[in-house]
C-alpha cells in the first residue's frame, strides 16, 4: 500500500455542531495509509477554534473568504497526495469500516470511481448495531460511469475518486453546487471503471435544517447548467457517445422535473422538461433497452469487519 492510499477531504462552513463527528470518524479509520485534510470555509461560528484543537492530527486549511462547498472541496483536493480522494461533508460521518472496505474494492477491482451508500439519520450519530455491521457486500461493476444502468443515490460524502482522474477532469465545476455530483460523474464519464455499492453502508448522512436538499428550486434551475455543458461539447465522449450522455442526463432531468412539480415549482419544472425533452426521450429509450437486455448483475463479495471495538460510540455521539 502506498504512503497515502487515501486523502480524506472534509469541508466545513459554520458546522460547529457537527464537525467533531466528521473528523473523529475519519481519524478512527483503521486504514493507516491516509491523510485527513480539513478545509474551513471562513466559518464564523467557532468551527475554526474546534479545528485547531486537533493539532497535527489533521492538515488544516483555513480560507479567509467563504468560497462555497465547491471551492472548498477543490482547495482540499489540491492539497491531496493520496491515490484516491474521499470527500466528506462536515455534517456527515464515516462508519468505522468505510476506508477498509474501500481498500478492499480498490485492491480487487482497481476502479476509477466508487459510489458508496449512505444511511440517512437525524440528530446524533447512532450506535453501530448488528443491523448495519457489514456481513456481505453487494456491488455492480461498470466499465465506465456512462454505462451505469440503474439509479443510485448521489452524495459528495460517498464519492471516492482516483486523484489523477479527478484532476484531469478539472475537479468540481464552479457554480454547479446543486448538481455537483451529476456534473462530475459526467465529466468522468469515460475515465475508467465505476463501482456502485449497494451494501454495506459506509457513511452516516445527517439530515438537518441546513441541508441543501430542503430547497428543490435551486436543484431544478441548476440542471440547465448541465444541459448547457452538454450542448457546448464540454463533456467527454464526443458524438459517438452522445446517446449515452443524453440518456444519463435525461434521468437527471426527469427526476428533478418530477421533484419540482411535487414541490409546486410548476413553471420552472415545465421549462426544464421542455429544455431537456430530447434527453428524457433518450433516457426512456435506454431504460426500455435495459429492460429487454437486463441490467448489469449485482455481485456479492466477501467482506466482514472484525474490529468491533472501533464500533463503540462514546457518549452516543463520537467514535472512540
Amino acid at each position: 500500500m502506498p504512503a497515502n492510499r487515501f486523502s480524506i477531504v472534509i469541508t466545513a462552513y459554520n458546522q460547529r455542531e457537527f464537525i467533531r463527528d466528521a473528523i473523529d470518524s475519519a481519524l478512527a479509520q483503521t486504514v493507516s495509509a491516509k491523510e485527513v485534510i480539513v478545509v474551513d470555509d471562513a466559518s464564523g461560528d467557532g468551527t475554526a477554534q474546534i479545528l485547531r484543537e486537533y493539532g497535527d492530527a489533521i492538515r488544516l486549511a483555513h480560507l479567509e473568504e467563504n468560497c462555497g462547498a465547491i471551492g472548498a472541496r477543490n482547495h482540499g483536493a489540491s492539497l491531496a497526495t493520496g491515490d484516491y480522494i474521499v470527500f466528506l461533508d462536515g455534517d456527515d460521518a464515516f462508519m468505522p469500516w468505510a476506508l477498509e472496505f474501500y481498500e478492499k474494492i480498490i485492491e480487487e477491482r482497481n476502479p476509477m470511481l466508487i459510489l458508496g451508500r449512505r444511511l440517512w439519520i437525524k440528530g446524533a450519530i447512532p450506535p453501530v448495531t448488528d443491523a448495519i455491521l457489514p456481513t456481505k457486500v453487494e456491488l455492480v461493476d461498470y466499465d465506465s460511469p456512462m454505462s451505469k444502468d440503474r439509479p443510485v443515490g448521489l452524495s459528495a460524502s460517498t464519492f471516492i475518486v482516483d486523484r489523477k482522474a479527478f484532476q484531469d477532469a478539472g475537479g468540481w465545476t464552479p457554480g454547479i453546487f446543486y448538481q455537483d455530483i451529476p456534473d462530475i460523474v459526467t465529466k468522468l464519464g469515460y475515465s475508467g471503471r465505476l463501482i456502485v455499492v449497494d451494501l454495506p453502508f459506509t457513511v452516516f448522512y445527517r439530515v438537518h435544517s441546513g441541508n441543501s436538499i430542503h430547497s428543490v428550486l435551486p436543484f431544478v434551475k441548476t440542471v440547465h447548467a448541465l444541459l448547457e455543458s452538454e450542448r457546448a461539447g464540454r463533456y467527454p465522449g464526443g458524438r459517438a457517445h452522445r446517446f449515452e450522455r443524453y440518456a444519463w442526463l435525461g434521468g437527471v432531468v426527469f427526476f428533478w422535473t418530477k421533484a419540482g412539480l411535487k414541490a409546486g415549482c410548476y413553471k420552472d419544472s415545465l421549462r426544464l422538461a421542455g429544455s431537456g425533452f430530447p434527453m428524457i426521450l433518450a433516457g426512456i429509450a435506454r431504460r426500455l433497452a435495459v429492460r429487454l437486455k437486463g441490467r448489469r448483475p449485482v455481485e456479492s463479495i466477501d467482506f466482514k469487519y472484525e474490529n468491533r471495538a472501533a464500533c463503540t460510540v462514546a457518549n452516543g455521539e463520537q467514535f472512540s
